[in-house]
């Protein structure tokens, strides 16, 4: 009888470590997805801030993109009262051209042309005059 329950002993103490082993796995998978969730909220909060922003100073704006190919763009930045007209392609960037940013108008100005009428006007202006400068094409860097 004692050889019985010796094993009914050791049963129950074996049963007992893989509920210990069980509950120690829980615990540790709960951590991780407390971990993985505060990760999680502090990405979402700081996207929310925008600290790059804030980084640079607010000193330089994307004021416009268009893209000339599959890598290829030509992106106009606004820095210190000044447009850049710039030419990304392929890890490079090139300045094209730069000329003073327009007098922005008072916020409670109202215009019958839409903004991006006026930036596409804008746009095409520049580029005229950034084609008339050096005649240089699209392949010469």
């Amino acid at each position: 009888m004692s050889n019985t329950t010796s094993s009914a002993t050791a049963s129950l103490t074996g049963g007992g470590d893989a509920l210990v082993g069980m509950a120690t796995l829980g615990k540790t998978a709960a951590a991780l997805a407390l971990v993985i969730a505060i990760i999680l909220v502090c990405t979402a909060l700081l996207r929310r801030w925008n600290p790059q922003k804030r980084a640079a100073g607010g000193h330089l704006q994307v004021i416009g993109s268009a893209a000339l190919g599959s890598r290829e763009r030509v992106v106009i930045v606004e820095i210190e009262g000044t447009w850049l007209v710039l030419g990304v392609a392929g890890g490079q960037v090139n300045k094209l051209h730069e000329l003073a940013a327009p007098a922005r108008p008072a916020s409670g100005a109202t215009s019958s042309t839409p903004e991006g009428e006026r930036f596409a006007a804008r746009f095409a202006r520049a580029l005229k005059h950034n084609a008339g400068l050096g005649g240089r094409g699209r392949g010469d860097a």
